[in-house]
């Protein structure tokens, strides 16, 4: 059994996820597979080009790599529990279907959460196209002194300003100031990480993991910062400096957010 699965809900992105996948190849880390859920028009995407080759790729490493057809369509809270319930690791890292990794980031945000034994660590994703557009008004950074405790936040709270540092490149420009590697990463306190997260797979559980996906209309967002929010005030998380998460920056699949979920649900219960 793989200490980590890495679980990527996927739909109509055959040419991002295999740069994502191809990504996956590079990391340093060993011991860890891979579970697509797959909800694309077209069936049987494993079998595609370039797809498959990177998936041949993923294999010659002895990295097992798995999809799943997972449809109708029930909303993107219910693809990410369908990923979870199907995780054997004691950790699960979700990633988005069109990101591209540094080769450090498997192993450093397991390490992190190996230290901490807190319920979540996450590399926010970092839009290389905005480099050059500095804002230094969301730049405020919050480092953790000491361990990763709990914390419960609302939207009404000004700790929620915190997810100004994860828009466009903030994150590059701030960990590059604070000089942040891999063999030293920083934690910092975060409301949410969108992208890349590692969560510890039994805390996440411990919380619901997704099942809030049944109350849900189908069309949804927000369902990784409701889940997060959970898993924060039970067990704490962290965000992780230095990010090897860059988005590719395509359009986004889904198109209709007026049902966000920490507005829609009591976060707490």
């Amino acid at each position: 059994m793989a200490d980590i699965s890495v679980l990527i809900p996927t739909f109509n992105r055959l040419d991002a996820l295999a740069v994502t996948l191809t990504s996956l190849y590079y990391q340093e880390a060993a011991g860890f597979a891979v579970i697509i859920a797959d909800q694309s028009d077209i069936a049987c995407l494993e079998q595609q080009s370039p797809l498959n080759t990177a998936v041949r790729l993923l294999q010659n490493r002895d990295v097992d790599v798995v999809f799943h057809r997972n449809v109708p369509r029930c909303g993107v809270a219910q693809q990410r529990q369908f990923l979870l319930d199907r995780s054997r690791s004691r950790f699960s890292l979700f990633i988005d279907d069109d990101l591209v990794l540094e080769r450090y980031v498997i192993s450093m945000l397991e390490s992190v959460l190996r230290q901490q034994h807190c319920g979540f660590a996450g590399n926010a994703v970092i839009g290389l196209s905005h480099i050059d557009d500095v804002r230094p008004q969301e730049q405020d950074v919050e480092f953790f002194d000491g361990p990763v405790r709990p914390e419960r936040i609302t939207p009404r709270d000004p700790e929620w300003r915190r997810h100004k540092l994860h828009n466009a490149a903030n994150l590059w420009h701030v960990q590059r100031r604070f000089r942040a590697c891999a063999a030293r990463p920083l934690l910092y306190k975060v409301a949410w990480v969108g992208g890349c997260v590692m969560y510890d797979t039994e805390k996440l559980r411990d919380v619901g993991g997704f099942e809030f996906w049944k109350d849900l209309p189908v069309r949804h967002c927000g369902e990784d910062v409701l889940a997060q929010l959970r898993v924060a005030a039970e067990f704490g998380g962290c965000g992780v400096m230095p990010s090897g998460a860059y988005h590719q920056e395509l359009k986004t699949t889904v198109h209709d957010r007026r049902t966000n979920a920490p507005d829609y649900l009591d976060i707490y219960g």
